[in-house]
């Protein structure tokens, strides 16, 4: 395979187009001095070169061409060929937006190696045309060092909605913003065997790619200039702002379902051969029907469009996207209690605007916002017999589905002006709201019999929250080598809610078919052939009851101010302090000091420490699930309580508070023409960090109740890392090769469990250990290599995921049998090796309108290693971070006019 890789490569290279003139000259600047790493693109191509050390270039283009000449600190340029050999450009000082940050420093004049923090620019465009991943998420994991996200199955919820971090720290501990303001987060809290176990976050992957011009990541602590969430770090995403100008693409692919695993131990019965050859599950039937084998499954479709206009002559513009996407189920080798084993379906359609106005010289009115609606469906674990089935329903068992609605409306307005002695102003109300409604199909409720419904309406939750934001700034180009002061309030509410479902998703009915609200004079139906009691509610997801259901809102008002100074040319200090107060917990307030020195023209080095918070979110302070089971005419609940509850406070656990986190860092940066380097590392210390326990025996202490679990400010951690970011431009040959190579080491431990006097392994065992300390892999390395030649271009990715440790459910065993607890954590572990992941596209341009790219990700069909039958989900392996589902193959085409 690799051989045929390489030889493939090498016809494709030998095959491209020469074009029909060479132009060569020099780039200066207006001192005359020569310019080196300067972008020279062929317009309308992906053709291009960079500017040597002497500001020298030579490229191949049409007689008719046009080259666009790009350089950060200077104005972007377009310079017509006219058939003429020599050129020589002369740049005009400015400074180019896509190089501009608006996350990190609220210094408009800054540069990613010139920030005295660690901030990655990515031109989602660009990443989106040259690689085939279709979602956010996906994006992110492969072009950011200590960006991941993983793909869950048999996680309820977190199927629909991946889990994304930064650093290693929780889904929630970033901070998500659009233009510069924040985002609201998803109403998902992630319960079952996920990465982000305890946490809410933001779903990025609600968020079209066609509408996104650039995304921003910072890597630092920033709650004392961001407030809430921003402990990991915050990431930023800007929309287009294109006028004039149609762009869009169409995306399909597929991926193979060549898994390479042994089933041979797993034979007998059937047991463990599920979705291998001969025993796929059929998608569309439910009741565990044998479909036929396939080759290719999880087929996706994605299409993107994207329009702008200007607005009067000043400026003005609004933009807007679409997009769609379908995407099939993939099913992947698993065992017989889990035949669903796989990545959920999704039917999706985004729409996003921007807008900007001038209604004057210093004024400007403003506006982006959108709608996504998903339509998902996931696969639950299987009922192959017992109480649970019903013969004359699903003769065969049944593998429940749990389907979703989840809406995400967001829009912001605001006003942009500059008022008197330089200060500018901005104002705006910024409002989102996260719907997620569960329907359960595929199903039953056993306690109904044969007259259960198969689909259920099970309820729901949603987050809303609106932002309304003042910020002032000016800067002082007088005060030493230039000041940047802005200082700022913010008032935001929330409000979280859980809606009931139908009463046949959640009640358990007796043998009249009447929900039962008396066990002790009413009768639950019993199987014939177990003998056990039929149990009630929607099978795969019971459904929420008015019992579980909430409406709570809260408020915060914060305050702001932010500096930055020049000290002199080669000196920079800033520094930041926020103060917020919660209306349901209380106040807090934090700060951050930052540096960086200029050691050389080319060479900074840069430092930051501060203090940062994480408000306990209203899904972790409010949440609630309970299980009821009927036992000897008494109603019995197991119960995921929440932290107001009486049955909380019964263990002992108080109100949820902030978590508090310290951060440290201390990085260089380089630059030397095409070159660029940023090396950072960092030191993040967390404390109480909210986790959700275990489950307690509680028949002792509340009537009624045999099982809880709640959210607590469980753990304390510590992490050190170090982020690299290398890359190279350079011309080669007759075209422009880029090389980039990006880097995470990450160590993360656990330093202190706070459960007091509860039992430890309940409360925060080896097993909940083993799931956070897996969200924050030891490293993770990617290279990326890209080659531009006239109208080809060819892109090669080499990932390497390091080794993670988790454990299964054999945890739960007796140690007895095993020898002593050691002996059997031992057995419980599951060790996933490092692996390589290798991405290629090849794309050519098949007109200054269309790009057709063809490629491949984990081009060699890599898996995660196989493990037993104890694992997570049920499958071969568990959620990792490479993902789990095999080659995938695609084809792209782009086209703009």
């Amino acid at each position: 395979m690799k051989k045929l890789f390489f030889f493939v490569l090498s016809c494709l290279i030998s095959t491209a187009v020469f074009a029909q003139m060479t132009v060569s000259g020099t780039i200066s600047d207006a001192n005359n001095m020569l310019l080196a790493g300067v972008n020279v693109v062929e317009k309308g191509t992906s053709n291009g070169v960079i500017s040597n050390l002497d500001g020298s270039y030579s490229i191949s283009v049409s007689e008719n061409a046009v080259l666009i000449l790009s350089y950060v600190g200077f104005e972007t340029q377009e310079v017509p060929v006219n058939g003429q050999p020599t050129l020589n450009v002369t740049m005009t000082e400015g400074f180019l937006l896509d190089a501009v940050q608006l996350v990190g420093s609220r210094n408009a004049k800054r540069t990613v190696t010139d920030t005295p923090v660690a901030i990655d620019i990515i031109d989602v465009q660009n990443v989106a045309t040259q690689a085939g991943k279709i979602e956010i998420n996906e994006l992110l994991q492969y072009a950011a060092p200590s960006f991941n996200a993983n793909k869950q199955s048999g996680s309820d919820g977190a199927d629909h909605i991946d889990p994304a971090s930064l650093r290693g720290l929780g889904p929630d501990q970033t901070l998500v913003l659009i233009n510069g303001k924040r985002r609201h987060q998803s109403s998902l809290v992630n319960i079952f065997g996920t990465r982000g176990r305890g946490n809410t976050g933001t779903d990025l992957n609600a968020i079209p790619v066609s509408a996104i011009k650039r995304i921003e990541i910072l890597r630092d602590g920033a709650a004392a200039q961001y407030g809430s969430d921003a402990i990991a770090g915050v990431i930023n995403i800007v929309l287009k702002d294109d006028t004039d100008e149609v762009t869009g693409f169409v995306n399909y692919g597929v991926y193979s379902t060549d898994a390479d695993v042994d089933t041979s131990a797993f034979s007998e019965d059937d047991y463990g051969v599920w979705n291998t050859d001969g025993y796929r599950l059929q998608t569309d039937a439910d009741g565990n029907v044998l479909g036929s084998d396939q080759n290719f499954d999880g087929g996706s479709i994605k299409a993107g469009l994207n329009y702008g206009v200007k607005l009067g002559d000043k400026g003005g513009f609004v933009n807007f996207t679409s997009e769609f996407l379908k995407k099939n189920k993939t099913l992947r080798p698993a065992f017989d209690f889990r035949k669903g084993f796989g990545e959920a379906s999704i039917e999706s359609f985004n729409f996003m605007g921007n807008m900007s106005y001038p209604i004057s010289e210093h004024t400007e009115i403003y506006a982006f916002g959108g709608r996504n609606y998903r339509d998902t469906d996931a696969y639950a674990f299987t009922r192959n017999g017992g109480a649970r089935v019903i013969p004359s329903i699903y003769p065969n068992g049944y593998t429940p589905r749990i389907t979703s609605n989840i809406i995400d409306n967001a829009i912001s307005f605001g006003v942009k002006t500059e008022l008197g002695n330089e200060w500018k102003a901005d104002i705006s109300n910024t409002w989102g709201k996260n719907l997620f409604h569960y329907y359960i199909k595929g199903t039953l409720n056993a306690s109904l019999g044969a007259t259960s419904p198969t689909d259920f309406d099970a309820g729901g939750h949603t987050l809303s929250q609106n932002t309304f934001n003042v910020d002032f700034s000016k800067y002082f180009e007088d005060i030493a080598s230039g000041l940047n002061f802005a200082f700022g309030a913010e008032y935001r509410t929330e409000r979280f809610t859980i809606f009931a479902g139908e009463p046949g998703s959640y009640g358990t009915f007796d043998i009249d078919g009447i929900i039962i609200t008396n066990p002790a004079t009413q009768t639950q139906p019993i199987d014939p052939i177990s003998g056990d009691p039929r149990p009630g509610g929607s099978q795969g997801f019971p459904g929420y009851s008015p019992a579980n259901e909430v409406d709570r809102s809260r408020s915060n008002v914060s305050l702001y101010a932010d500096a930055e100074i020049d000290l002199s040319d080669a000196f920079l200090l800033s520094g930041a302090a926020r103060y917020e107060n919660y209306s349901d917990f209380g106040s807090t307030l934090n700060g951050k000091l930052a540096t960086r020195l200029k050691a050389t023209d080319n060479i900074n080095v840069r430092a930051s420490l501060s203090t940062g918070f994480r408000a306990p979110s209203l899904a972790q302070i409010y949440y609630n699930l309970r299980f009821t089971n009927f036992v000897g005419g008494e109603a019995l609940e197991s119960v995921l309580s929440a932290n107001n509850s009486p049955v909380t406070k019964a263990f002992g656990i108080g109100p949820l508070n902030e978590e508090t986190a310290i951060n440290a860092g201390l990085g260089v940066t380089g630059k030397f023409g095409g070159f660029t380097a940023t090396v950072d590392g960092y030191y993040i210390s967390v404390k109480d960090r909210i986790v959700l326990t275990g489950n307690f025996d509680a028949s002792t202490l509340i009537p009624g109740v045999e099982a809880a679990q709640f959210f607590a400010n469980g753990v304390d951690t510590e992490t050190v890392g170090l982020d690299v970011v290398l890359s190279y431009q350079t011309a080669l040959g007759n075209g422009n090769f880029n090389a980039a190579l990006v880097g995470n080491v990450n160590d993360m431990n656990i330093t202190n469990i706070l459960n007091g006097s509860l039992d430890e392994q309940t409360f925060f065992g080896e097993r909940d250990k083993a799931f956070l300390l897996a969200s924050a892999p030891q490293s993770k390395f990617g290279l990326n290599l890209i080659y531009s030649i006239s109208k080809w271009n060819f892109a090669l990715s080499e990932t390497r995921f390091s080794e993670i440790e988790l454990l299964d459910f054999q945890v739960y065993e007796d140690p007895a049998d095993y020898g002593g607890f050691d002996n059997l954590i031992a057995a419980a572990t599951d060790t996933y090796g490092a692996k390589f992941v290798t991405d290629l596209t090849v794309g050519y341009q098949l007109s200054e309108a269309l790009k057709l790219s063809v490629g491949s990700n984990n081009l060699f069909n890599v898996y995660p290693d196989q493990q037993d039958d104890w694992t997570e989900a049920g499958g071969y392996w568990d959620s990792v971070q490479m993902g789990f589902g095999g080659a995938y193959y695609f084809g792209r085409l782009d086209f703009n006019f």
